[in-house]
């Protein structure tokens, strides 16, 4: 699932099925300069967070999903998906997306959260 999103529409958008994603897998959408990782957890919950770890930017989609979290490939930061914060000790926030299940279709907001 690599799909190129226009940053002008900051709507819902339509970016795939659940089923385009492995459990305790990500796949990327690409929303002008910015790619979003999206992740499907064991249990079938969706999150969104922007590809980057906040510590070296590393690509979080090529990390392990576990227990609500990514652990980054690249040095071991573990970031929440659900709030795209760096857990224990390490310090650092990554944007996280708003993002949606209708019956399998997901659904993605293209403006960060709060």
């Amino acid at each position: 699932m690599n799909v190129s999103l226009s940053s002008t529409d900051l709507g819902w958008r339509l970016i795939g099925s659940i089923d385009d994603i492995p459990q305790q897998g990500a796949r990327c959408v690409l929303s002008g300069e910015t790619t979003i990782a999206v992740f499907r957890t064991a249990d079938d919950r969706v999150f969104a967070l922007e590809d980057r770890c906040p510590h070296k930017n590393g690509p979080l989609s090529q990390g392990i999903v576990h227990d609500g979290c990514v652990t980054c490939p690249l040095h071991n930061w573990v970031i929440s998906l659900s709030t795209g914060a760096a857990e224990g000790a390490d310090e650092g926030r990554t944007a996280t997306y708003p993002v949606r299940l209708e019956g399998r279709d997901i659904y993605l907001q293209l403006h960060p959260g709060a």
